[in-house]
């Protein structure tokens, strides 16, 4: 029987299948060739007891990609959230994940919940720092079920990696696309006699024929790794259609005095928030090659 990885804890895994979710253990040549199934994996698994619902997985299929960070198999796509206001949205911890999903290459689209809270001025610049950069970006409010059909259009028949930080109404977000994750995460928690109310692993919920949505634990940081202060460029999309302007091929848009990039912020086709952190980060990775 075929399935994916929902969950998994401490060496059990939750496989959804056709018949719901199985825990199962991975056979032992898995640790003896030194692979771990991971959240997303799509395996092939043996029922022991039905009526028990556990079983072993017996073999991974093959991946389409593997993410790191968050660790997660087979994924299409991210959304990342974050409030509009209430908390303020940290512009630096948002790229920080561009950047990291852009370095996995992940589509990602950005959605701000609690419109309700922002006027339209503040949407309208959230919009404009963002989608010249080329991302997708959507507006919504859980509170008052406004601009949600445009998120389940594009969830539709896709994988999607669902992050933010904590506090930007994530799970209330899951509650309204899947009324039952609650439930879900319920029956899970009391096998492993956890609480349910704070997301410490990563989870996978079905949400429709081939679409499902990926809980990550909220994050507060994110450290940028094995990317070199020369190679940070490469992760802002928007830069690239200014550099042929630069004077030098290896220019970092940082001192330079004839460049693209930077004659694109001052004239505003660049967003300078956007601008100011690619400064911040190339100088904190700088710091860390010194060190």
């Amino acid at each position: 029987m075929q399935g994916k990885i929902v969950k998994g804890i401490a060496g059990f895994y939750y496989v959804h299948t056709s018949i719901g979710i199985v825990e199962c253990k991975a056979k032992g040549s898995f640790r003896k060739d030194k692979i771990k199934p991971t959240v997303g994996d799509l395996v092939e698994i043996k029922v022991l007891d039905k009526e028990l619902m556990v079983g072993n997985i017996e073999e991974i299929l093959p991946r389409k990609n593997l993410l790191i960070r968050p660790a997660v198999a087979n994924v299409d796509q991210a959304l990342v959230i974050f409030a509009s206001l209430d908390p303020e949205p940290n512009f630096n911890l948002l790229d920080r994940f561009l950047i990291m999903m852009e370095k996995q290459h992940v589509p990602t689209a950005i959605c701000f919940n609690k419109t309700d809270l922002a006027d339209e001025g503040r949407m309208q610049q959230l919009k404009k720092a963002y989608e010249t950069c080329g991302y997708p970006v959507y507006f919504i409010s859980v509170h008052k079920q406004d601009g949600l059909k445009n998120i389940c259009d594009m969830l539709q028949c896709k994988t999607t990696v669902l992050a933010g930080p904590s506090g930007v109404g994530k799970s209330s977000l899951i509650n309204y696309l899947k009324p039952e994750a609650n439930m879900e995460t319920g029956a899970i928690s009391q096998k492993i006699k956890r609480g349910k109310h704070t997301t410490r692993h990563s989870e996978f919920f079905s949400i429709g024929e081939d679409t499902y949505i990926l809980d990550t634990p909220g994050f507060s940081s994110i450290y940028l790794e094995d990317i070199k202060p020369e190679e940070l460029k490469e992760y802002f999309p928007e830069f690239t259609k200014y550099e042929t302007d630069c004077r030098f091929h290896s220019c970092v848009h940082v001192g330079e005095k004839e460049c693209g990039v930077k004659d694109a912020v001052n004239q505003g086709k660049i967003s300078s928030s956007r601008y100011e952190n690619y400064l911040i980060l190339y100088q904190e990775l700088k710091d860390k090659k010194r060190y």
